[in-house]
């Protein structure tokens, strides 16, 4: 399991502390699980697959090798996964935005989402 610890560390571009900062554990902890010279224990595996989204049979297996260190996403859970970091957010305008979308009529909706499409340089469709 050390050197995918590792492996998930570079994927993410965290240092050891960053990770660690993430977790709540030491840094000591996240040195001594990539030598190897400790496991993680099953609530440390856990909390690892939750904050970074990582497929827990990959990372205690290795099962599916690097291209299934990631839980798969659908794009439905992708979206209600961003929505309630949305509305979580502390910005004034974001949540005034996200509550005039859910309530604004289609029409409205139609011009917003032409000039959102102009503004990401998107063709109708993507």
């Amino acid at each position: 399991m050390n050197e995918r610890l590792k492996s998930l560390r570079a994927a993410l571009g965290l240092t050891q502390q960053e990770f660690a900062d993430r977790l709540k554990i030491k840094r000591g902890s996240v040195a001594n699980y990539e030598i190897g010279r400790n496991e993680p224990i099953d609530a440390v595996i856990t909390l690892i697959c939750r904050e970074f989204g990582v497929n827990e049979v990959w990372l205690r297996t290795g099962e599916g090798g690097p291209d299934n260190m990631f839980t798969k996403v659908s794009d439905d859970d992708e979206y209600s996964l961003s929505l309630g970091k949305l509305s979580l957010e502390e910005n004034q305008l974001v949540r005034n935005a996200v509550k005039y979308l859910a309530n604004a009529e289609p029409e409205k909706l139609k011009i917003i989402e032409e000039f959102m499409r102009e503004c990401l340089g998107l063709k109708k469709g993507e």
